[in-house]
């Protein structure tokens, strides 16, 4: 096995030149502003020889989380990748630039001659740059030819963006801004766990309830969200929809729908309205577990409120109805009249740090840049145009991200490329796609670290961390941000856009991909948007430097253009209205029986972030969750004679993992609880339900049915 490198960046030398950093998390998708400082008296730990303070910012407005405070440590770290690694007799060696690339080059030409372009992968991260995503999908279409790219990002904000994009024709995280916030008169949280996922915004829902406010959250765990909340809905996981109707079906009944706003900027109500009149609110309550005069008490308190806002995240998105849920939660805002307007609007929370840009510019299976259709012809003439290329030389769209896993095991896909994602633990039914993997021709991961996927390489490339890599990431709220560095690069690792570059032309795309910056990218990128729903053309670095941030859609250059509340006057449809869909009522895709009696569901903790391979290396994070758990209720816990601490099996269909259990009160008895940032034998995904949502392609994270047992 590979031996971790005995040098740590930053170390010596380097340290010292390293005075003071102005730059932004690597994490979650508030993107707070950092400033990093040595300290100038000794310290016996590298980590400790910082300071952080937050930058006051339009978003987070100066404040900095556990993670933000402690991001510099990974970068640190003694295990970073600082050379190239080529397998060898089965072992990953250190290898020069020039041989890791030039085996790479040779497998590609191979692969592709015997088996066809489309017998390569590419499988990119919502935690790439704008600049990186754009470039990987560029990559992916002219570089290899390949229609087979998708990202991490389908398993965070799909079934939200398939909702928004049908709903309204658009889709962007937040509907409104941050700053609407403490503007609404009542909140309702569904399926997210703002304090620990994204507590820095926390505090605008403190202001919003010292407003006089009423939270509402919607989650099966008495989160430290939900902790704040005026109402509570503890709901059994994957009844979001049947939750929905519920509510609609209460303001229909009291007289609170906002007719004036349904018939001059809506379509479909009247399907709707027919549908939510013979919905039952005992059925309902049947169904999602909870009391009708909760659901009532809810419904009356949002809809009689004078402005309200509803968040919805991956408690209610990662099912496999998860399109259509979030669909019927934005036919409750729509049908109060609830957006477009101070204080109002609907919003998807969301997770990784560029889940929103990651998504809009080309390495999703079905996109071109500008959030442009890979099947429409005039967007494929459009980008076409743009680099240089016949629009028969644009491949057709792919597969989503599992269902590229499911060719990897089935050998469809020969060889993969992974660039900043850990899909052998990120990805549902994991014990397949290490199966995949395994049988893989080719493996290559670009990384910061030898992650559980980087293990299984062929080729492992050392790439550059956040404080190295200059580029824009696109918070929650659709607001375009720069992240620049000074710092030099340590040992040989290399930005990941110059990667594909040099890549490429290594495979005679040269003059495709001639990048000397970010920012050239970034230019090229900007026309590629102009005229989509995505529109960057009017952002410039030079812009972002000034102003802080710009909001997207952002078609003119003008200073202080782009668009921050979105549909004041009218939706992005070509007849300007939205569009309202009749959602029924369903259990969830699995349903707990004599064999699997719990349901599980999963999550994320405040000190990690994705799959841990940059946050368990940060000594501060790791040390407040050093392994996984299971929470299960107290008279669950004895009704299986389980104690706390013990070490349990949880299995499904699919396969089983191995954790601790935490007996809380805090979790609904039916419902087991258990993160997600961890691999191996407590990798929660190895239980997970591989089945997709027809509409998104999403899979159904939150509810495979399990049993449980304790391991004497």
């Amino acid at each position: 096995m590979y031996a971790l490198t005995e040098n740590a960046p930053y170390a010596g030398k380097e340290a010292e030149a390293f005075r003071q950093v102005d730059t932004q998390c690597p994490f979650c998708s508030v993107q707070c502003k950092i400033r990093l400082t040595r300290k100038d008296e000794p310290s016996r730990s590298r980590y400790g020889a910082y300071t952080v303070e937050g930058i006051p910012n339009a978003a987070s407005e100066g404040r900095l989380c556990v993670k933000g405070m402690n991001a510099h440590q990974h970068v640190m770290s003694s295990e970073r990748l600082l050379y190239p690694l080529v397998r060898k007799n089965g072992k990953l060696e250190r290898a020069s630039w020039e041989e890791a690339l030039a085996l790479v080059h040779e497998q590609f030409v191979s692969i592709g001659k015997q088996h066809g372009p489309d017998a390569i992968g590419l499988y990119g991260s919502g935690s790439l740059t704008n600049e990186a995503a754009y470039l990987l999908g560029k990559f992916a279409r002219i570089g290899i030819g390949t229609k087979y790219i998708d990202y991490n990002g389908r398993f965070c904000m799909s079934a939200a963006a398939s909702a928004g994009n049908k709903s309204f024709g658009i889709d962007r995280g937040l509907t409104c801004t941050l700053a609407d916030i403490p503007k609404a008169s009542c909140i309702i949280l569904a399926g997210t766990n703002i304090a620990e996922c994204q507590p820095t915004l926390m505090p605008y829902y403190t202001k919003a309830k010292e407003n006089g406010a009423t939270i509402i959250v919607i989650d099966p765990r008495v989160t430290a969200t939900a902790e704040i909340a005026d109402i509570h809905l503890q709901i059994r996981p994957g009844t979001d929809a049947a939750l929905a109707n519920g509510l609609l079906h209460v303001v229909q009944s009291e007289g609170l729908l906002d007719q004036s706003f349904i018939a001059q900027r809506t379509n479909g109500f009247e399907e709707l309205e027919r549908h939510i009149a013979a919905v039952d609110i005992e059925e309902v309550a049947r169904l999602t577990g909870l009391e009708s005069v909760s659901i009532r008490e809810a419904a009356i308190a949002f809809a009689k409120a004078e402005t309200g806002i509803l968040f919805t995240a991956r408690g209610v998105e990662q099912q496999t109805d998860g399109h259509v849920a979030v669909r019927n939660y934005i036919n409750l805002v729509l049908a109060l009249g609830k957006i477009g307007k101070p204080g109002c609007g609907y919003g998807a929370v969301t997770g990784q740090s560029n889940g929103q840009g990651g998504r809009e510019h080309g390495q999703k299976s079905d996109q071109l840049p500008g959030y442009r259709s890979i099947e429409d012809e005039r967007d494929r003439a459009f980008i076409a145009d743009i680099w240089g290329v016949e629009p028969s030389d644009i491949p057709r769209k792919g597969v989503s991200a599992y269902e590229m896993m499911e060719l990897v095991e089935q050998r469809a896909i020969r060889s993969l490329f992974v660039m900043c994602s850990n899909p052998v633990v990120s990805n549902p039914n994991a014990d397949l796609v290490e199966r995949g993997l395994k049988g893989l021709d080719f493996l290559v991961v670009a990384d910061l670290f030898l992650s559980e996927t980087a293990r299984m390489a062929d080729v492992v490339l050392p790439v550059t961390a956040y404080l190295e890599n200059d580029g824009t990431m696109t918070n929650l709220e659709g607001r375009v941000l720069l992240r620049e560095s000074k710092l030099t690069p340590p040992g040989e690792t290399r930005h990941d856009w110059s990667i594909l570059s040099e890549l490429a032309a290594m495979l005679g795309k040269k003059r495709f991909f001639d990048y000397d910056s970010a920012e050239d990218i970034f230019n090229e990128l900007r026309h590629a948007s102009r005229g989509g729903v995505a529109d960057y053309y009017g952002i410039t670095y030079e812009r972002l430097r000034r102003e802080g941030g710009v909001y997207w859609p952002c078609p003119s250059l003008a200073p202080k253009s782009g668009t921050g509340l979105l549909f004041t006057g009218s939706f992005a449809h070509p007849d300007g209205r939205a569009i309202f869909l009749p959602v029924e009522s369903r259990q969830p895709q699995e349903v707990p029986d004599e064999q699997y009696p719990l349901t599980l569901t999963n999550g994320r903790v405040l000190s990690h972030y994705l799959t841990g391979v940059q946050t368990r290396r940060s000594p501060s994070l790791a040390a407040r969750s050093v392994d996984n758990f299971v929470e299960m209720h107290p008279r669950t816990a004895s009704k299986y004679r389980i104690e706390d601490g013990d070490r349990v099996e949880v299995r499904s269909r699919r396969g089983s993992f191995s954790v601790r259990c935490k007996i809380t009160a805090a979790i609904k008895e039916d419902t087991l609880f258990v993160p997600m940032h961890w691999g191996g034998m407590q990798n929660v995904n190895k239980a997970t339900s591989p089945e997709l949502d027809p509409n998104c392609k999403m899979p159904g994270f939150k509810t495979a049915t399990v049993s449980i047992r304790a391991i004497k």
